[in-house]
């Protein structure tokens, strides 16, 4: 899941950064929540998640890991797409509003499943065996 997490965070740093140059370039900052979401939620956090299965995380659970990485990032781009919607008066509040809260529910429960898998995740290199 390591390089998985960090491909996508790529991407939204893409994606994060074209948002960034197209504001400058407008001068239309309207979608600076979006941005920053984009770049803190989407590539700060996702990186943070690769680094941490590299490190801490090589023995981690199959279904649990790929569960984890779904549901991050389904929550991370219905929301992010919710934002860009909303600050972009592009569908109204009340229909986005539910959409938002939802997401943000599944990117906690993303960050809940990294913080379980930190936890019970045998952490520990395995120890070399000799042959006698």
């Amino acid at each position: 899941m390591d390089k998985k997490h960090v491909l996508m965070a790529f991407a939204y740093a893409l994606l994060g950064v074209i948002l960034g140059i197209y504001m400058a370039a407008s001068k239309n900052h309207g979608q600076l929540v979006t941005h920053a979401h984009l770049l803190l939620l989407g590539f700060v956090t996702s990186f943070i998640y690769g680094v941490s299965y590299r490190l801490w995380l090589p023995n981690a659970r199959k279904l649990l890991a790929t569960l984890q990485f779904f549901i991050h990032h389904a929550g991370t781009v219905v929301l992010v797409m919710g934002l860009f919607l909303l600050y972009g008066r592009l569908a109204p509040e009340a229909l986005l509003g539910p959409v938002l809260g939802v997401a943000s529910v599944v990117v906690l429960l993303g960050l809940l499943l990294m913080v379980a898998l930190l936890l019970t995740t045998d952490t520990r290199s395995p120890q070399p065996t000799s042959s006698a």
